[in-house]
């Protein structure tokens, strides 16, 4: 037989193979496309730390308390893994922080294998947070992503942690904590229900739209307040204090006004700004460093604010996940990097 026969019966051969094997069903498609992340390094305490026993003891001092969201459905898990990552390797005392994440109940089995295949020592819970709680309330934005409902579940968290959790650290997904986050846990909240770092010098009107401004009651909701423009991706916030003045009906009214009136353009940020601006206690700037994805609709390149660094945080349409896959990063965004998890998949690797 001549050698090109040889070549025509083997790719025959080849495509009949092809044929007879399976497809792949929709869900190990899903399975394989999810991203897979390394496992961090093992942290552990300091010689001088104390010894958590939260939740056996539930009033334990010694243990901190962060609150995130967790999207499996959404690259801001990639970000969210490299925060609690960020927050591990820089604490004195990481066996004391307790993680409680807060997503939707169909993710948790995917969620729980992410979470204790990536960090196997964590102390971690996950909450259902059920997207119609809050989904009738969310009027569109100036951005998709703000529009979603896990965007608002930290209006609830005084709901949906155990009582016995008084006090929490919420972080957004899109940072990296640079210091020992037990400096922000240990802040005099005094009697205050929220901390965080305020911006009296950003024009805090242009937070509104002129519906709000212009209508006869609104505005008087900052009669005796100087109101301050805060970031609400970090926070220090008084659980029991909340829980008393039950600070979560306050949040869902000003949602369901702007329902009707349309008085703000920007998600979940200016209903804390009606609730809070003005009666926040003070955190030092350097807790966060805003606004590294640019604005909400082009993502600029930014700089670093001038002054101390303990937290990035990649608020604004730029995430520096997805600046990086595209090869267009910033210059900040190698700050990130070295947190990055993701397990890249190659046509030459079964990892």
């Amino acid at each position: 037989m001549p050698p090109e026969n040889h070549i025509i019966t083997t790719v025959l051969l080849l495509l009949f193979v092809l044929i007879l094997l399976p497809l792949p069903s929709p869900t190990t498609a899903t399975t394989t496309d999810t991203p897979k992340f390394r496992e961090a390094p093992a942290f552990r305490n300091g010689k001088n730390c104390p010894i958590s026993k939260w939740p056996k003891n539930p009033y334990d001092p010694s243990t901190i308390h962060i609150a995130m969201t967790l999207d499996y459905s959404s690259p801001y898990l990639r970000g969210s893994i490299a925060g609690v990552l960020s927050v591990l390797q820089h604490s004195t005392c990481p066996e004391n922080t307790f993680f409680h994440f807060l997503a939707v109940h169909r993710h948790f089995n995917h969620l729980n294998k992410t979470i204790t295949s990536t960090f196997p020592y964590l102390n971690f819970n996950l909450y259902n947070f059920n997207p119609n709680l809050v989904r009738h309330l969310i009027s569109s934005s100036i951005r998709r992503a703000l529009d979603q409902p896990l965007n608002y579940a930290r209006i609830y968290l005084a709901d949906l942690l155990p009582a016995t959790v008084n006090r929490i650290i919420y972080l957004d997904s899109d940072l990296i904590v640079v210091d020992d986050v037990d400096k922000l846990w240990n802040i005099e909240l005094n009697d205050r229900v929220l901390g965080a770092p305020e911006y009296c010098h950003a024009n805090f009107t242009h937070y509104f739209t002129h519906k709000f401004w212009f209508h006869p009651i609104f505005p008087n909701t900052f009669k005796n307040r100087t109101p301050c423009y805060f970031n609400t991706g970090v926070m220090v916030i008084d659980l029991q204090k909340w829980r008393n003045d039950d600070y979560t009906q306050k949040l869902e009214h000003w949602m369901r006004v702007q329902k009707r009136y349309r008085i703000y353009e920007l998600g979940s940020l200016p209903p804390f700004l009606l609730v809070f601006a003005g009666n926040v206690k003070q955190v030092e700037h350097r807790w966060n460093q805003h606004g590294l994805g640019g604005d909400n609709l082009e993502g600029q390149c930014r700089d670093l604010h001038p002054g101390p660094v303990s937290l990035l945080h990649w608020s604004g349409k730029g995430k520096p996940w997805l600046r990086l896959d595209s090869k267009k990063p910033c210059p900040l965004d190698s700050l990130w990097a070295p947190y990055d998890l993701y397990r890249h998949q190659s046509l030459f690797s079964d990892s």
